[in-house]
């Protein structure tokens, strides 16, 4: 692999004007497809199979204009007055909407009779004749135009998500991770010319991965999430790996090493973990598709795109633009410093010496303190967005609690009842038997017929629970109900299932929660797989892969305390606690996964380096961690201000995808990987790089450390010496 990206890194830089022009051609294109063919994201999330989903399916057959999505429009008169005095112009509005394209119904509050006791809150419905992913824009921004003549009068006016439309966004606070990146890219190198590369490598990558990604919607049902995880990754990523390519070149240069020669031996070392580490990355996520949940397979192979191109950026463009800076990637004073006598030993070597000296100490505080944070994460509750979850002082979030207020927390997330009537009984009173058993199941507080199907044999009914749609009292309610559709059957002769958006969420999370735990299986196999076969060691796999549960553990808990509990919900901008979102562990353990074996890669390869070469086993682990540590440093601090770039976000769901990301390369960088892992490489000793003879010769040499381009180079150099015959 070595000498292959050592070939590569050779021609990228000859043909540097070539590759420059096929990388900005390649983001032009993507830039032209994004602005050309962009479609729709969405909020909602479906998985084939389920109950509830096989039940809307049936729906759909029987009842199709009952299957489209459904929205709330809400009314709310000032305090002192009440609608009945704009119940005309409230009437003439939703007839309105109701003439609207893709809406099939539109009902006012006066006649769903959907008012509060007072009269001041009404609550009128709108059905749509598509599913919530085709309702369009267009037609969101007609029913909010519609009902805006009754705004202007000073009646209070929200809608739910399916008519607020507000997508999760990329704003400008995304933006202040990258200023933080910044500044430490500069720090770290002390010259603007090598920060600004890494930079500039990175969002050439990005910009290609989302242009493409946004040209993709027209084609492919992708959540609103999936675009920003794309970026949140791609740009920390893309960052990192052109940082560990341009730090390699410049301390080559310093030693004395000609520019061209450094920009090949740059890639085919460090290129060659950064090869590898992005490969675990790729694999983390493209392994969520084992788990069957399409809009999760959608997000991890968008986000593994977009992770492959920031890897081909890396071992291509930047030894491109590397061609093109030359002798300047490294400036006069840098060059002083380096000749300089007396140069104060670096902290990683410091820091190294003192966790070997006390191994045991390091690790059972870290055990300790990590197995503290990570108590929350057994109080953990998963759910999916909804409108009780939305932004403060958004519309959504305005509906949820107008309802809640005027009818309670039920009527925010209603249940739909599909039945298939008794064959041979008359609808109406078979019906109205179904309502009596369903009203009588213990947390029901209301149960609405809403029609009958043309060949009367199948009927939808409105259930509405007494809890919201988050609680943890609607998924026993849910759950209660199916539970009892033998005893249902038997007593009124109608089969039923649950369904709705409610319900649909509810199965989706327990599908989720089901799945973590295969999915850690498959990844944990894979890290000791991919990891022996790197190191040729058998404990080195196994204690990467144990810090990397420590990290799991840990960041799950810090989300569970902030997000659930509401701990400093005031700092974080957050109201209230509320469950985490359904998807976050299992998106989580593998992006932390891929980026936690970065740094084993990046750190342990330097000490697999030092050993080889001739160190002590102790003496490796000093040297590796102090040769890595500062880059380390610099690129865990890079890609943790990324992440906590999106905590500035409005969205929730966001908010805490950036701060379990935020903290767990933190946590996993400093505390596991910076410190855990020197102190159990200094217990392991010798046994570290022991590694079984039959394993041996049918593993394949990967080479990240370089070993063989090492060697291949200095054969080159001594047939030069050797006089040839004349």
């Amino acid at each position: 692999m070595a000498k292959l990206l050592y070939r590569l890194a050779h021609a990228a830089r000859r043909r540097r004007g070539t590759v420059l022009g096929i990388w900005l051609l390649v983001l032009a294109v993507a830039g032209i497809g994004a602005l050309g063919f962009a479609g729709q994201t969405t909020n909602q999330f479906s998985i084939p199979g389920t109950e509830s989903q096989q039940a809307l399916d049936h729906l759909k057959d029987k009842l199709p204009q009952a299957a489209g999505a459904s929205g709330r429009i809400v009314f709310a008169a000032p305090q002192g007055s009440t609608l009945a005095e704009s119940q005309q112009a409230i009437d003439g509005v939703m007839a309105q909407v109701g003439r609207t394209g893709q809406v099939s119904g539109a009902f006012s509050p006066f006649v769903t009779k959907a008012i509060s006791q007072d009269g001041r809150i009404g609550l009128a419905q709108v059905q749509f004749s598509v599913s919530p992913p085709e309702v369009k824009e267009e037609t969101k921004t007609a029913i909010k135009d519609a009902v805006r003549s009754v705004s202007d009068s000073g009646i209070e006016v929200a809608y739910s998500q399916e008519i607020a439309g507000e997508m999760v966004a990329i704003g400008v606070t995304e933006g202040i991770g990258v200023v933080i990146a910044a500044i430490v890219l500069v720090l770290t190198f002390g010259s603007l010319v090598a920060a600004g590369l890494p930079l500039l490598t990175a969002l050439v990558g990005v910009g290609i991965g989302i242009g493409g990604l946004y040209a993709l919607t027209s084609v492919i049902d992708m959540s609103s999430t999936a675009p920003v995880l794309a970026l949140m990754l791609g740009l920390a990523v893309g960052i990192d790996y052109a940082l560990f390519i341009v730090h390699r070149h410049r301390k080559q240069v310093l030693g004395g090493m000609e520019v061209n020669e450094s920009i090949a031996r740059a890639i085919g070392t460090a290129g060659s973990a950064v090869f590898f580490a992005g490969l675990t990355v790729i694999i983390a996520l493209v392994g969520l598709t084992v788990v069957g949940i399409p809009f999760l397979s959608v997000m991890g192979l968008a986000a593994a795109a977009t992770v492959a191109i920031a890897v081909l950026v890396a071992l291509t463009l930047v030894p491109a633009i590397l061609g093109f800076v030359g002798d300047r990637i490294v400036s006069e004073k840098a060059r002083a410093r380096a000749a300089a006598p007396g140069q104060q030993e670096a902290f990683g070597y410091r820091w190294g010496r003192a966790v070997s000296r006390r191994p045991i100490t390091a690790l059972v505080l870290i055990v300790l303190s990590l197995g503290a944070i990570a108590i929350p994460a057994f109080s953990l509750e998963m759910g999916l967005p909804d409108d009780s979850t939305a932004p403060e002082g958004s519309p959504q979030q305005r509906a949820n609690a107008l309802v809640t207020e005027a009818f309670g927390p039920g009527f925010s997330g209603p249940l739909v009842v599909v039945a298939d009537l008794p064959s041979g009984a008359n609808p109406e009173q078979a019906l109205g038997a179904l309502a009596g058993r369903l009203g009588s199941v213990p947390d029901v507080t209301r149960v609405v017929p809403a029609g009958v199907s043309a060949d009367r044999t199948t009927a939808v009914l409105q259930l509405i629970p007494s809890s919201g749609p988050s609680t943890e009292a609607t998924k026993e309610l849910v759950s209660r109900l199916r539970d009892l559709t033998g005893e249902i059957k038997a007593q009124t002769g109608s089969t039923i299932g649950v369904t709705g958006q409610t319900a649909l969420n509810i199965d989706v999370s327990q599908k989720l929660s089901d799945a973590l735990p295969t999915y850690l299986i498959v990844i944990v196999g894979l890290s000791l797989i991919l990891l022996a076969i790197m190191f040729r060691s058998i404990l080195v796999p196994i204690k990467a892969t144990a810090g990397f549960l420590l990290t799991v553990a840990a960041s799950i808990g810090a989300v569970v305390a902030i997000f659930q509990w509401g701990w400093l919900g005031d700092v974080f901008g957050l109201t209230h606690g509320s469950p985490i979102i359904s998807f976050l562990p299992i998106l989580m353990t593998g992006i932390l996964f891929g980026l936690a074996m970065d740094y084993e890669v990046f750190l342990v390869s330097g000490m697999r380096e030092a050993y080889v070469r001739g160190d002590t086993p102790r003496e490796a682990v000093v040297d590796g961690l102090g040769h890595s540590a500062r880059v380390v440093t610099a690129a865990a601090l890079i890609m943790t201000a990324v992440f906590l770039g999106f905590v500035f976000s409005h969205d929730t769901v966001i908010k805490s995808m950036g701060f379990a990301l935020a903290f767990g390369v933190m946590v996993d960088a400093f505390v596991v990987r910076m410190t855990l892992v020197p102190a159990l490489m200094t217990l392991f000793g010798k046994a570290a790089w022991w590694y079984p003879r039959p394993l041996d010769r049918i593993t394949p040499n990967v080479d990240v450390e370089g070993e063989t381009l090492a060697r291949h180079i200095g054969d080159q150099e001594r047939h030069e010496k050797v006089p040839q015959p004349v």
